[in-house]
This record gives C-alpha cells, sequence and structure tokens, in this order.
C-alpha cells in the first residue's frame, strides 16, 4: 500500500516537474535577455534538466535532484519578478498613448483621446486628442465583438452613448513595438504592456469592420443610467492606474474580456466564472443566457441583425458611422433603476 501511495505522490510531483519545465523554458526563451541561440540553449538546457529530475524521482537520486531542481527554480521565479514593463519604448502609432481622465462633477475630460483616420492597415492619419463629455447625458451601453479568428476568439470594446448620438468607446489592447504583432503565446510571457485606448468608434471599430474586414457585431446592454456610469468611471480610473503604473499584458490573467468582467462586477452585474468569459467569442451566449442583452429573438437571429459589416462598409468611415451601424439592433428590455 505505501508503494502504491509513494507512485501516486511521485507521478503527481512529476507531472508539476514537467509543467514548470515547459513553463520555465518558454519564459528563458521569451524573456531572457540573450540573442536567440543563446536564449535557445538556455531554454533547452533547462528542459534537459527538468526531464532528468522527473527520471530521478523513480531512483535513489530522487531528493537531491528534487532539491537541485527547486532551488533552480525559484532563482527563476526571483529573476522572473524583476521584468517589469516600460513606460516608455518605441510603440506602435496606434497604441503609443494611454489615455487619462479627469472627472469635475458631471464633466469628463479625457486626455490623449484617439481619432485616426484609416485608409488601409498601414496608412491613416494619426490623432490624438483632448474630449469632454457631460455624465449627466450617459444614456447606454453597448458591446462590440470583433471576431479576427474564427468564432472563438473576439476583441471586445465597450462602447457608452450620450444624449445626441455621442458614442466612446473603450477598447483593452496590447501595446506592441512598431513592427510587432500580436503573439497570444508570447504574451502570457510578458511579452508586452497592456494599454487602455478611449476612442471615437469610426476609428477603433472602423478600422476592425470596414478596413481589416473582420466580423463585428453590435449588442445594446441592458443596463441602467447609475451602472453606465460606474463602468465608464471604472475604466478611467483603469487608465489613469495604468497611466502611473504600467502592466503586463496577459492572455489569459489580463485580456479584454477579463478586465472587462472586473468592471462589470463594478458596475453592479455579478458575473459567475463560465467557460465563456475565457473562449470569449462565445461572450453573446452567455450574456443572452443572463438576458443581459435582448432576449426577445434567438441568439442566432440577433446575431444576424448585429453583424454591422454590410452597414458599415456602406456608409463608410463617416460621422454617421455610429448611427448607421445601430439601425434594427434591438434594445432589451429596460433595467429598473437600483
Amino acid at each position: 500500500m505505501r508503494r502504491f501511495i509513494l507512485a501516486i505522490l511521485l507521478t503527481v510531483l512529476a507531472m508539476i516537474i514537467a509543467l514548470t519545465t515547459v513553463w520555465v523554458a518558454l519564459a528563458l526563451w521569451y524573456r531572457l535577455p540573450l540573442p536567440e541561440v543563446r536564449r535557445g540553449i538556455a531554454a533547452g538546457i533547462f528542459a534537459v534538466f527538468g526531464i532528468f529530475t522527473v527520471a530521478a524521482l523513480f531512483s535513489r537520486w530522487r531528493l537531491p535532484a528534487v532539491a537541485a531542481y527547486l532551488a533552480l527554480f525559484l532563482g527563476v521565479l526571483v529573476w522572473w519578478s524583476t521584468i517589469k514593463p516600460e513606460a516608455n519604448a518605441a510603440w506602435a502609432p496606434d497604441v503609443a498613448r494611454q489615455v487619462t481622465g479627469r472627472i469635475d462633477a458631471n464633466t469628463l475630460t479625457l486626455t490623449n483621446f484617439r481619432d485616426f483616420e484609416w485608409h488601409s492597415n498601414t496608412d491613416f492619419t494619426q490623432r490624438w486628442t483632448t474630449r469632454t463629455y457631460d455624465l449627466s447625458k450617459l444614456k447606454t451601453v453597448d458591446m462590440f465583438m470583433s471576431y479576427w479568428s474564427g468564432n472563438k476568439i473576439a476583441h471586445v470594446i465597450f462602447s457608452f452613448g450620450f444624449d445626441g448620438g455621442e458614442q466612446l468607446a473603450w477598447s483593452i489592447e496590447v501595446r506592441h513595438r512598431a513592427g510587432g504583432s500580436f503573439s497570444p503565446l508570447a504574451d502570457l510571457f510578458k511579452n508586452d504592456p497592456l494599454v487602455i485606448l478611449a476612442a471615437d468608434e469610426r476609428d477603433v471599430v472602423g478600422v476592425r469592420s470596414n478596413v481589416r474586414g473582420e466580423d463585428v457585431q453590435i449588442y445594446r446592454l441592458r443596463a441602467t443610467q447609475q451602472q453606465a456610469r460606474l463602468l465608464l468611471l471604472e475604466y478611467v480610473a483603469d487608465a489613469n492606474a495604468l497611466a502611473a503604473t504600467p502592466q503586463w499584458y496577459n492572455s489569459i490573467t489580463t485580456n479584454c474580456t477579463t478586465t472587462v468582467v472586473k468592471l462589470m462586477r463594478v458596475a453592479g452585474d455579478k458575473v459567475p466564472f463560465d467557460w465563456r468569459l475565457i473562449v470569449n467569442g462565445y461572450l453573446p451566449d452567455y450574456a443572452y443566457d443572463r438576458g443581459a442583452i435582448d432576449t426577445s429573438v434567438p441568439l442566432s437571429q440577433l446575431r444576424e441583425i448585429a453583424q454591422i459589416g454590410e452597414r458599415a462598409r456602406t456608409v463608410g468611415l463617416t460621422p454617421e458611422f455610429s448611427k448607421a451601424i445601430r439601425v434594427g439592433v434591438p434594445f432589451p428590455p429596460p433595467r429598473e433603476a437600483q
């Protein structure tokens, strides 16, 4: 019986060591400040050491092998904790600035508001401006889903609507360097910082629907004015905090959906864990099940109505963009004020 229990414990320990070995090897490969060949050698050496440790678990060298592995792993963790995101670098133009906000009574002033004019994915006119909003005129919250790689993964954008038709869109993105690109695997290993953008819908939504050809859908959310205000103010607070202290983007723990979930909680909407919050292409299914979007029609039909592509291309990136993409998109029944 003792041998059986020992075998189980050693098997579990072997799995833990194997998983941590893969993590360390990738961390060394992506973040060790050495040329590519040397990074590969370092990652390979640690991988071999991990394999040796797993093999040693079932021999008389078990204790010294585990002790050596643990010491080396702790050393890697200490090194890992010293890697901090940069505040200033040669960022790509579309993520070069972090928005900040100031609130005075009901007036919200945003600095470094993005209002780019896109001609193609690589040709655009840069405009960073200052915008002011009257929070007493805040009325609606909409959720955009931009599907860029099949139907399982999407980029999430929240947009706040004011009296008069003005829209304020917020996008949580990867702050990659000029010439860099998005890599979900690399961004698990402190590859790029996080950036929060406040932007015109013609910019941050239009570049996806009209320029990149992504499948963009809009869902009108069931929220009171107070909930919308709390959510917007939390975006502003997070943007200010990020401007003061940069954070890493992480494809699982800190991305456009998991951050939005935290914001939704602050807005008074209890969000239990659900796998669709990670595989975020299914976020509309989750919202539909919870009555956060219109449920008067089947979800399949709502998805078709929500697709803005044809309407967006017809109107173009003009001042009528925000109005046109909402034509025919239903509101859910209003929620009582809390």
